[in-house]
């Protein structure tokens, strides 16, 4: 048997259509889960209208559910009640379970009913979790830092150097403000400093840039004509089909950043990019911009950019800054320890 010209490839494929039957039976299994809660639900507010039932129905079907179902677990009287409430939320907007919705596994449905009242919000989270794969960790890390407000707010020139489609698409990939409170680092945390975080927790990085950044490289070299050059982050986007440079700014914008990236962006399309590749966009990141000051920077640049800021640390309310010990205070106690 050929193992390496022929056996192992078949193999590898075999697997990959076994994966691929596994993931798609996984999620017909939770749409018809979710189907299923939805019709239950719907019928549990209809018999509470009709009969006048209170929430002590709940109590007796969970016990005689859990009585007639001993190996399916979801009947709590505790998630039968959460059941109602999710169909509560969604009813206004559908007579069925809107798909995204279908399409998440029950613990994202009752984070996202817990954490968010708007329903427009909710399904554009359904829809993201969807399309990136997020698990409910990373789900509650995107609510947390308010993705549904930051994405596609970042400062572009995208509409006048690129076509409709990939213009829009790069639009929703960026965001603004990024948050990189993972990092662990204070407001005044110098460029290489922020660098050096970002490659420690690289997977929280990429999460944070969002779906479809591949990692090149730090400091990429580059050479024009005799001198050299370091980009800060390079990326390849895999739904853009493009390159990314990112460059990254400790301090507030200033216009000049804009002419240095169009430069390396003309060197990465010179030296690096394919036939087959999009045109390479640039990215920007400073902790503060005059949205004015960025627009006019960018305005009649050929080459695609965009502006964001980022954060490193939520500042903290006023009523709770004023209950925090100062340094003297804690000196104090320690003294008379």
């Amino acid at each position: 048997m050929n193992l390496e010209n022929t056996y192992k490839p078949w193999l590898k494929s075999i697997k990959q259509k076994i994966k691929f039957a596994q993931l798609t039976v996984a999620v017909k299994v939770n749409s018809q889960l979710m189907e299923l809660y939805w019709d239950l639900a719907k019928d549990i507010v209809s018999k509470q209208k009709e009969a006048n039932w209170g929430d002590s129905v709940l109590e007796q079907l969970s016990i005689d559910l859990k009585l007639s179902f001993p190996d399916i677990s979801g009947f709590s009287r505790r998630n039968l009640y959460a059941i109602r409430q999710w169909y509560l939320f969604y009813e206004s907007i559908d007579s069925i379970v809107p798909q995204a919705v279908a399409q998440i596994p029950w613990g994202h449905n009752r984070l996202i009913i817990s954490k968010i009242k708007n329903t427009d919000e909710a399904i554009f989270y359904a829809n993201a979790t969807v399309q990136n794969g997020w698990s409910r960790e990373q789900l509650e890390i995107q609510i947390k830092n308010n993705f549904f407000l930051s994405k596609g707010k970042a400062v572009t020139n995208f509409k006048n150097t690129l076509p409709e489609f990939e213009s829009q698409l790069a639009i929703e990939t960026l965001k603004n403000p990024y948050n990189f409170d993972f990092l662990g680092l204070e407001n005044d945390a110098l460029e290489r400093e922020i660098e050096s975080a970002m490659m420690q927790h690289i997977t929280s990085f990429l999460l944070e840039l969002g779906k479809g950044f591949a990692f090149v490289g730090r400091q990429y070299a580059i050479q024009v004509g005799e001198n050299n050059y370091a980009i800060d982050l390079l990326f390849y986007h895999l739904e853009l089909r493009c390159y990314i440079v990112l460059e990254l700014k400790s301090g507030k914008f200033k216009p000049e950043y804009a002419g240095k990236l169009n430069f390396y962006l003309s060197a990465i399309d010179s030296q690096l990019k394919h036939p087959q590749d999009n045109p390479s966009i640039g990215l920007i990141l400073c902790k503060h911009k005059d949205k004015i000051e960025a627009e006019y920077s960018i305005r009649d640049i050929q080459k695609p950019i965009g502006i964001s800021e980022y954060q490193l640390t939520q500042a903290l309310p006023k009523n709770y800054q004023s209950k925090l010990p100062t340094v003297e205070q804690i000196e104090l106690e320690l003294n008379d320890l």
